[in-house]
């Protein structure tokens, strides 16, 4: 009985010390909201860019925006949860998922600069290759988020190739190929957010 009891409690530490290891940086209601913003932006295309081949600064900066305003309301929540957990272990994970997401987005800043100065007959491969980029971002940064994340990014790597069949300058840069990809892969990621930490956090498990 002593012995089942210890390994029971030995158990326990093991998932407490996984547990805290996990990043909780991520919270599901800014990820829809960011999945929100992507549709957002879909519509604004849809509406005032409707042929981005003739517009492409136009194009391009209205989803750069839509990227900014993303990563920073990301970024601030997760400075500000870093800040009131007031743990060095969070506060050296959040570095760690920091560290490893960003240079996906670097990658993807630097192509979305050569592409829109030296190489605009490229431009309809944007759309795909910012999901393939994001979909690395999610996979390197995978070691202290759910298990389940992978499902997201997967997803996001499929989509991208997805789009790199798409014919060129209509549906590739159609306002809903990246409101879909990114709406819909957004809200993908804060359902399993929710469901595999927020969830289990609310019901005290």
């Amino acid at each position: 009985m002593q012995l089942r009891d210890a390994l029971s409690q030995i158990s326990e530490i093991r998932q407490q010390m996984a547990d805290a290891q996990v990043f909780r940086g991520y919270r599901a209601a800014t990820t829809a909201f960011t999945a929100l913003v992507a549709v957002a932006a879909a519509l604004a295309q849809a509406q005032w860019v409707a042929e981005p081949t003739r517009h492409v600064h136009t194009y391009l900066g209205l989803w750069c925006a839509a990227a900014l305003l993303n990563v920073a309301v990301v970024g601030a929540e997760m400075i500000v949860r870093c800040r009131r957990a007031g743990s060095p272990l969070q506060t050296q994970i959040t570095r760690v998922v920091a560290d490893q997401f960003v240079p996906s987005l670097v990658a993807g800043g630097l192509l979305t600069l050569v592409v829109a100065q030296f190489a605009l007959d490229c431009l309809w491969m944007l759309p795909g290759l910012w999901a393939v980029l994001f979909s690395l971002g999610i996979f390197a940064s995978r070691r202290f988020l759910p298990r389940s994340i992978a499902i997201a990014g997967g997803y996001y790597l499929l989509a991208g190739l997805y789009c790199l069949t798409l014919e060129r300058g209509t549906k590739a840069l159609s306002p809903w190929t990246m409101g879909t990809v990114f709406g819909a892969g957004q809200l993908l990621t804060a359902l399993i957010l929710y469901w595999t930490l927020e969830r289990k956090h609310a019901r005290g498990e």
